[in-house]
């Protein structure tokens, strides 16, 4: 999942929906809520290493309706899987809301280009660009990495193309691609001397939402929210918090290790190992979250992604009475 493992580049969350600085394609269902001020709810499913599209359909069905959008990773942890471009333009036929992720690690910005304009012509509304995992990280390390673009330059690029109806080249683009921009960003807890540099870069090149990597502890992502407020960017971008539950406390100490960013409190690892059923009370923190995080002031909503647990999310949602069906 890149957002797991890339470094950072209806209650009352936000009191004045955000003004995101490009106007976004008002059909998507994402757009709506979060422009009507809802808690929004994201969850993220992986393509299949198949060229059959029933596995990705199969893990898709039980979230229609229950999510204001669904990412499709784009190549995962540096390893192929079925086209996120493919897979997003199948889910829409299917009558999902699709978030595809765009990373630049694998495309030249002419061939980021095309996949821009294919999005639009499939009827994709929604990206998250991101720069991807090293595939040094994957299973063929000996592929060469592209980054002909980084994130906010590529942000800029979409944001280019819609505004202006241009390539960057002067060439007219016959129907410009209406976008609603997405980017990456990782809570921890800031000193004092700390500015949101880099975030609000991203909002200046276009971004208009971001999904974050997962911080477990509410405490350091209320600090986190009121430093992006202090600079202004809860005003100019949806922010919306990663979660899912945790499986095992075995599980929880392997994400601290191994996925860059992610914050687990030892206190919260120790609830789990310390549970009868380890899997049921990762569930219960998760919906716990979810219920804490739509208080803070500025959260936008929340990212859920349930690693090897796609079948865990309409309870947990059930629950945490989050989502379009719970609206």
């Amino acid at each position: 999942m890149n957002l797991l493992s890339s470094p950072a580049s209806g209650t009352s969350p936000v009191t004045e929906p955000a003004t995101p600085p490009v106007s976004p394609p008002i059909g998507s269902a994402l757009v709506r809520t979060l422009l009507a001020g809802e808690f929004a709810v994201t969850a993220e499913i992986v393509p299949p290493l198949s060229s059959d599209p029933a596995s990705l359909l199969a893990k898709a069905k039980p979230l229609l309706g229950l999510v204001d959008g669904l990412n499709v990773t784009d190549g995962a942890g540096a390893r192929s899987h079925l086209s996120s471009l493919v897979a997003a333009g199948l889910l829409v036929r299917e009558g999902h809301q699709p978030v595809l992720q765009f990373t630049t690690r694998d495309r030249n910005r002419i061939a980021l280009q095309s996949d821009v304009l294919g999005a639009g012509a499939l009827g994709i509304e929604n990206i998250l660009v991101l720069g991807g995992d090293d595939p040094k990280a994957g299973d063929q390390p000996d592929a060469k990495p592209v980054f002909d673009l980084d994130t906010g330059e590529f942000i800029a690029m979409v944001r280019e193309m819609g505004d202006s109806g241009k390539l960057p080249s002067g060439r007219e683009i016959e129907v410009p691609p209406k976008l609603f921009i997405g980017a990456a960003d990782t809570p921890f807890d800031p000193p004092a001397d700390w500015t949101p540099d880099r975030l609000a870069s991203k909002a200046a090149a276009g971004a208009q939402f971001v999904q974050t990597q997962f911080c477990y502890d509410v405490d350091i992502v209320r600090r986190y929210m009121a430093r992006l407020g202090e600079a202004g960017l809860t005003d100019k971008l949806f922010i919306l918090l990663g979660t899912g539950p945790i499986a095992t406390a075995r599980s929880a100490r392997w994400m601290v290790k191994n996925l860059w960013g992610v914050i687990i409190p030892d206190a919260m690892i120790a609830r789990l190992e310390g549970a009868r059923d380890e899997k049921a009370e990762g569930h219960k923190i998760c919906i716990e979250f979810i219920e804490q995080v739509r208080e803070i002031d500025g959260v936008a909503g929340v990212h859920v992604m349930a690693i090897n647990q796609d079948e865990a999310i309409p309870d947990i949602l059930a629950a945490a009475q989050a989502g379009p069906a719970h609206r």
